[in-house]
């Protein structure tokens, strides 16, 4: 039906969008602490970027994202995650030109053919940071803290901190035949989806919502055996920074995350009250991104956090603060003449910064005061004939109903000293 919004969509309802804009600011004050600054990106790609970027044979690839051919013959698909887009941005606006480390956040729209739920619709919104060309564990571990910081500053409680390395492309190798090896002798066992991840990436079969939940799972091989000197280095230091900074977490070897970019650190927060999609926040480093788009060897590390999740998180906690509207003043008039005097009225308090409606229905004057107390202000600023012949305004305060005649030009300032 036209009147109906496509599945897996929302709108934002005006009594909703204080609480976004309220979540927004809230990034954008913490990315202002941590030095990060803000980016936007394009809300479709070429296709190749994110086959090449998140990689063929991910559930996002290969089933998830939209994608169609544009009449350029070209094909484009709507960004399903922004990392790819945000390297493709550093990469062609040459952002590593001016300094090693370049810190970038940004919030918007993402796209993905899913099953819609609660929490996760298929147009969904993510803030995320990334932080490129630097590859000190110390860097993984304030994206982590920024991530953790953000929820804690929401007043949410019962998160967890889970953390893995995925490897490198030194070890990661001996670690994926392992795994083939071993599932292999549980083929049978394997869902449809996981039969066909073993031959092309089997790291895919341990983030598995279906295997997942099996007894053969609990005894697949560990990454923490085949781990390089490096990865395990690396590990390790995050770790430590983690614990300096009084970051409680969870070391869980089966979080691999769902894209192929990881490399080393993977992380998740999880809000345990959300049940099976529980997690809200998530990330890692991935050091060979931008060189698979066409850049040089950079390091990098970054998250993503959904914002639907963390409102349906704020909202069970009651947690979202008191939505009020904020008119201070509403022009109440009589007659023709004195609607013209009032909307002169309403422009000079708009000028002045003084939040202030009218009724442009031509109610009776009765009709307009009780839209005058509906609306929440704290003033009925009435005009009518005597007003206009005397140059004044009658200003009535809402909260004490005691009401005074003013000059017309004294209004404003009068208004703005309550």
């Amino acid at each position: 039906m036209l009147t109906n919004a496509p599945r897996g969509t929302k709108d934002i309802l005006p009594e909703q969008a204080g609480n976004w804009l309220w979540l927004e600011n809230k990034i954008r004050e913490l990315c202002a602490l941590y030095g990060y600054d803000e980016i936007r990106t394009p809300t479709f790609e070429h296709t190749e970027l994110f086959q090449r970027g998140i990689g063929e044979g991910t559930d996002v690839v290969d089933k998830e994202m939209y994608t169609f051919i544009d009449r350029g013959d070209r094909s484009i698909t709507l960004r399903p995650e922004n990392t790819a887009s945000v390297v493709r941005a550093y990469l062609q606006n040459k952002l590593y030109a001016n300094a090693g480390l370049v810190k970038l956040f940004y919030v918007g729209s993402m796209f993905r053919y899913d099953r819609p739920q609660a929490g996760r619709l298929r147009e969904f919104h993510q803030f995320g940071v990334e932080a490129l060309g630097e590859k000190n564990p110390a860097v993984d571990a304030e994206i982590i803290l920024l991530a953790w910081e953000f929820l804690k500053s929401l007043g949410l409680n019962d998160l967890k901190l889970k953390i893995n390395t995925v490897g490198c492309p030194a070890c990661r190798p001996i670690y994926r035949q392992k795994l083939t090896e071993y599932f292999s002798e549980n083929v049978d066992e394997l869902c449809g989806d996981c039969q066909r991840r073993l031959g092309k990436n089997p790291l895919r079969i341990l983030d598995c919502k279906i295997d997942g939940l099996k007894d053969f799972m609990d005894d697949a091989p560990k990454i923490e055996t085949c781990l390089c000197d490096d990865c395990r280095e690396h590990f390790n230091a995050v770790k430590k920074f983690l614990t300096a900074a009084g970051v409680e977490f969870e070391i869980n070897p089966r979080l691999v995350r769902g894209l192929d970019y990881y490399t080393k650190t993977a992380f998740e927060i999880q809000y345990a009250p959300l049940g099976a999609q529980s997690a809200v926040a998530g990330g890692g480093r991935y050091d060979g991104l931008i060189k698979e788009i066409g850049g040089d060897d950079t390091p990098a590390v970054g998250f993503a956090a959904g914002l639907e999740r963390i409102l349906l998180a704020l909202e069970l906690q009651r947690l979202l603060p008191e939505q009020t509207k904020k008119i201070t003043a509403f022009v109440v008039s009589g007659g023709a003449a004195a609607e013209i005097y009032a909307f002169k009225l309403l422009t000079d308090l708009r000028r002045k910064n003084i939040p202030a409606a009218m009724d442009f229905a031509k109610k009776s004057m009765k009709a307009q005061m009780k839209a005058a107390a509906k609306s929440g202000a704290k003033f009925a600023l009435i005009v009518g004939e005597d007003e206009i012949a005397t140059s004044t305004v009658t200003v009535k305060n809402l909260e004490t109903s005691a009401q005074e005649k003013i000059p017309l030009a004294e209004v404003p300032d009068k208004i703005s000293e309550h």
